[in-house]
């Protein structure tokens, strides 16, 4: 009885296995950031800049805010024009843009690996900034191994970046523009 459990158990697992290879795991995680966490970062990026197509090319100065915060916006007397290019409003520029452009890359599995990759580095900076500068209270922050689990920071953060790890290491499947491209360069060189 056992064997046959044990033997039922693998046939089904693996044919599931066979069955979602090369495709499931990056198309859903895709999804999964898509209906999780792109709204999120989508909104705070606009924020970030203007209204309108003009606007957009415009960084208002609640993003130095939320990037560099207000403790370091207090030593250039708040007045963004005080800020120097480099790095605080290298930081500033890069941070509003990665803001809008990272998340799409990941959505559409167009260099999913790197944008998954500097999605990553946006998260630990983010938190980063958000504890140090934001002054995060402990709550926000949470634990690891406690026993809740809602924490903005060290728990739902974890799993955001735990998504991403999945696509740096799998890719963005099938579905994507990544294999699509892969595909078209396959048959460029055969070409040549």
């Amino acid at each position: 009885m056992l064997s046959t459990l044990t033997s039922l158990y693998a046939r089904f697992f693996g044919a599931l296995e066979r069955l979602t290879e090369g495709w499931f795991l990056g198309l859903f995680a895709r999804f999964v950031f898509l209906a999780v966490i792109y709204v999120y970062y989508l909104n705070s990026a606009f924020t970030k800049v203007g209204e309108g197509v003009i606007g957009f090319f415009q960084i208002r100065f609640g993003a130095y805010i939320q990037i560099l915060s207000e403790g370091v916006l207090s030593g250039y007397g708040f007045d963004a024009a005080n800020v120097p290019f480099f790095p605080q409003y290298l930081m500033v520029l890069f941070g509003t843009y990665g803001e809008f452009l990272l998340p799409l890359l990941v959505v559409i599995g167009l260099f999913t690996r790197i944008a998954s990759l500097g999605m990553i580095g946006f998260i630990l900076v983010q938190s980063y900034v958000d504890i140090v500068f934001h002054k995060a209270d402990a709550e926000t922050i949470g634990a690891w191994f406690d026993r809740d689990s809602p924490s903005l920071i060290m728990d739902q953060r974890l799993l955001w970046v735990f998504l991403l790890i999945v696509l740096v290491v799998k890719g963005a499947g099938t579905i994507s523009i990544d294999t699509v491209i892969g595909k078209w360069w396959k048959n460029r060189i055969k070409g040549t």
